[in-house]
């Protein structure tokens, strides 16, 4: 569907950017931050373009995935008083991302708790960091300091039932039962009737 279109005027653009360093061998750090603007609001106009800049912020700690530090900041805000809830986010220290982690995270600072835009950051954090590990885990590869993605145990359940590809005996399980190793091999994985008749071009690691 495009976007433009005669006459369409554009109301509303929200913007979620998130940002995982490796902050030393045991700690990574993640930064979401969350924008809300109206793109039709002109320079003449009384009203603010920009109605919402909030940033979180959270270390984790390697490997058990354990976030030790969260820190809020609410940058433009509709009304004065709604940086008064973001201590509350400080509560995200001592969960730890897996199964389960976006409960515990509305259990904390959903509805009245909390603030609803931070709380869309928090929930969003559980898959940033686990794409953080796997780009880590990646660049140790590149690097000659690991030899696949899942270091040492293919039976690891690491992303069993997150998704259709890797539903509990499913295509991806599949993969790794024929030998596939994660960031070994053509990029995107061929599909699985190419592993089992052994395509040429295509490793299994």
């Amino acid at each position: 569907m495009s976007t433009e279109a005669p006459g369409r005027i554009p109301l509303h653009q929200r913007s979620l950017e998130f940002e995982a360093f490796e902050e030393s061998e045991d700690e990574l750090l993640v930064v979401g931050c969350l924008r809300d603007r109206r793109p039709w609001v002109g320079a003449a106009d009384t009203g603010p373009e920009q109605v919402h800049d909030m940033e979180l912020r959270v270390r984790v700690r390697l490997p058990d995935l354990t976030i030790t530090d969260a820190e809020a900041v609410m940058r433009t805000v509709p009304h004065a008083e709604c940086p008064a809830i973001a201590p509350a986010f400080a509560g995200l220290a001592g969960l730890r991302v897996g199964r389960g982690f976006t409960k515990a995270v509305q259990d904390l600072v959903a509805g009245p708790k909390g603030c609803t835009h931070l709380d869309q950051l928090a929930r969003a954090m559980g898959p940033v960091v686990v794409q953080a590990v796997t780009s880590r885990r990646a660049r140790q590869m590149h690097d000659g300091e690991a030899d696949n993605l899942l270091s040492g145990n293919p039976d690891a359940p690491w992303a069993r039932n997150t998704c259709h590809l890797w539903s509990e005996g499913g295509i991806g399980e599949q993969k790794l039962a024929l030998g596939w190793r994660p960031g070994v091999g053509p990029y995107p994985v061929p599909p699985l009737e190419a592993l089992e008749s052994g395509a040429p071009g295509v490793e299994s690691g």
